[in-house]
């Protein structure tokens, strides 16, 4: 193991433990380090944010990016179960295939679905991916993040004539998402294959995940896409909330 990284990672756990803002030297002796090291390995600990000095004692103590890390972690683990009850009604209601995506980089992973029970559906597994730009749960989850958390200046790869692949389209594409809280993929990946989704969003307005219906055009159409909308809109909100 690295030694640097192992020390660092001993040194949060001891504040941690310690639940106290400590000094140096008290940080150095729980940890066994030289005071020269402790020094170096919470300054460094301080510019990528996960301790601070205080200013008026010169101690240190944990931010709250550890838990931060912690309860995204959580969320993935227990969003699926939390949605399946929504994600059926919604299936019930429409009898399209319904998704809950998490966002991974450039990528959407589908971690539960509902299988639409028409012989003509959206295919797809637990586990697959999709890419961000050209889905709509994909889109939804980037139209909810942070501004510096989305690369919008690059060109996307292109998987059919309807994907958007120009950085300002996609901007101002993002932009209408988060003004009309939805987004919607029509043919943007797999062509004929159409999409509507909601962001799931924590108590900052970032999105933790996303959930959406997708199947076949020919039953896409608007009239039943704008009754659909709504419906994936609450169940967003349910979700939300929950």
């Amino acid at each position: 193991m690295e030694k640097t990284l192992a020390k660092g990672l001993t040194l949060l756990e001891t504040l941690a433990r310690l639940g106290h803002p400590v000094g140096v030297t008290e940080a150095a002796k729980a940890v066994g380090l030289q005071k020269s090291n402790a020094h170096r390995l919470l300054r460094s600990l301080s510019e990528l944010g996960y301790v601070r000095q205080i200013a008026d004692t010169g101690r240190y103590e944990l931010t709250l990016k550890l838990w931060e890390m912690g309860s995204r972690v959580i969320a993935r683990l227990d969003i699926a179960t939390e949605a399946t009850p929504t994600m059926r009604k919604l299936a019930a209601l429409t009898r399209e295939t319904v998704h809950l995506s998490l966002l991974e980089g450039d990528e959407v992973v589908y971690v539960h679905k509902i299988d639409s029970p028409h012989p003509v559906r959206a295919y797809s597994a637990i586990g697959g991916r999709a890419p961000a730009h050209c889905v709509a749960t994909g889109k939804a989850l980037l139209a909810f993040q942070p501004p510096d958390a989305v690369d919008v200046s690059k060109i996307r790869k292109p998987f059919t004539e309807a994907t958007i692949t120009d950085p300002i389209d996609l901007r101002r594409e993002l932009d209408r998402i988060r003004k009309l809280g939805h987004a919607v993929n029509k043919g943007e990946w797999r062509e004929g294959v159409f999409g509507v989704a909601a962001p799931i969003l924590d108590a900052s307005g970032r999105a933790v995940a996303a959930i959406g219906l997708s199947g076949p055009q020919e039953r896409f159409r608007p009239k039943a896409m704008k009754a659909w909308t709504p419906l994936v809109m609450a169940a967003a909100r349910d979700l939300s909330r929950a």
